[in-house]
């Protein structure tokens, strides 16, 4: 029987992280990509922990799949960014995951500007969707994200039961402090989006996102004057330890 969403339990998680726990993330690529093989998905946002990911990956499996999810409301900068990307990893299957709307049947279906009135619909739309897409074709994915990020991420393993795609998720930069994500990206010369060099420190959408003043929270730059502050990818989600 294959290992996935469906057939395992809680001891599964909590065993696979007690068995990676002194491992690096070199290791727990390695051990995921001999676990799902091709039914393993990078979901990458381009942002500094993805460019850490993207040569990590490289590594480990030079044609990995690596989806962007295309929300058509990207900043220049960011797309600028994926063909570097795609110059210097050339064998890395990366693919633009577009929503079924265009930005154009959008506001015609649910008025201009959906993301400044329901920015979690929008979401929905441009970004949830499509994922689940994605998903619902490979038994796990992997995801940048890393404990010190935000409270909501705290807890995060390097294997996780994602409760919300009914997949595994698998995490293998929860250790890593953003020091050490720059750290990398200058000893390995990697590109990175230059808005991160415009106090940009979390990317996404041009729509959604605006520069952050020093000493503010590195994500308040997200869906600023609300109080949203994930777009829904990384909740409801259970890690095991």
């Amino acid at each position: 029987m294959s290992i996935s969403y469906q057939t395992l339990e809680d001891a599964d998680y909590k065993g696979w992280n007690e068995q990676l726990n002194q491992k690096d993330s070199l290791d727990v690529l390695k051990w995921a990509f001999a676990t799902f093989g091709e039914e393993l998905v990078y979901s990458c946002s381009f942002g500094a922990e993805g460019m850490v990911l993207i040569d990590l990956i490289s590594k480990v499996k030079k044609d990995a799949k690596i989806i962007f999810l295309d929300t058509d409301f990207h900043f220049k900068e960011t797309y600028e960014l994926i063909e570097k990307v795609k110059n210097r990893y050339p064998e890395l299957q990366i693919e633009l995951i577009k929503p079924s709307l265009t930005p154009i049947e959008q506001a015609n279906e649910y008025g201009e500007a959906l993301w400044k009135t329901n920015s979690d619909l929008c979401c929905q739309i441009r970004k949830l969707t499509p994922l689940e897409g994605v998903l619902s074709k490979h038994r796990a994915w992997i995801s940048g994200l890393r404990r010190e990020q935000s409270p909501t991420r705290a807890n995060t393993q390097f294997i996780n039961r994602d409760d919300r795609f009914k997949s595994i998720k698998v995490c293998p930069l929860i250790h890593w402090t953003e020091e050490e994500i720059w750290m990398y990206i200058k000893l390995h010369q990697l590109s990175y989006n230059a808005l991160h060099d415009q106090n940009f420190p979390s990317i996404g959408c041009e729509y959604c996102t605006k520069a952050v003043l020093p000493g503010e929270d590195p994500r308040s730059g997200r869906w600023a004057g609300t109080q949203k502050t994930e777009c829904g990818l990384h909740l409801n989600n259970q890690p095991k330890k």
